[in-house]
């Protein structure tokens, strides 16, 4: 039995007893069983909007899951946070590149082994690398007094 069922049954049996609304009591009672079934209603459209309200709360939180998922996890490339960035540099280190710096515009380069170096452009100028002799670490290979 819901509350509205419970406060027509209380209803229901005031008159059913046939309790005189002139007297004290009476009033009391009445008064009372009047405020049960006023409060019945209140309770009942209260909870029909806080199911309406679950309801929408759960559509919002479907919806923010997927915006998070979108912006959290969406593109990769766009993720900055330190795990992926180590990641990065791990998976960079354990592959055959070679690092250069374009004659050109001074911009560090990372080229495949694989690749002829004189048919690779530069990403930032857009300059052919042309014939450029890869520094093993030996500065006094390259003549550059490089850094390696």
């Amino acid at each position: 039995m819901d509350i509205r069922e419970n406060a027509a049954y209380l209803k229901g049996l005031a008159e059913g007893y046939e309790i005189n609304a002139e007297t004290k009591e009476g009033k009391i009672i009445s008064q009372l069983i009047e405020l049960a079934g006023k409060m019945a209603n209140a309770i009942a459209e209260l909870e029909a909007e806080c199911a309406d309200m679950r309801e929408y709360i759960e559509e919002l939180d479907h919806d923010l899951g997927a915006v998070e998922e979108d912006l959290y996890f969406g593109d990769e490339e766009e993720c900055f946070d330190d795990d992926f960035e180590e990641e990065f540099d791990n998976d960079f280190d354990d592959s055959e590149y070679d690092e250069l710096i374009c004659p050109s515009c001074g911009e560090l380069i990372c080229v495949d082994e694989s690749l002829e170096l004189s048919e690779v452009i530069c990403p930032a100028c857009g300059e052919k690398l042309g014939d450029i002799e890869l520094c093993d670490g030996d500065c006094d290979s390259c003549g550059e007094g490089c850094e390696q």
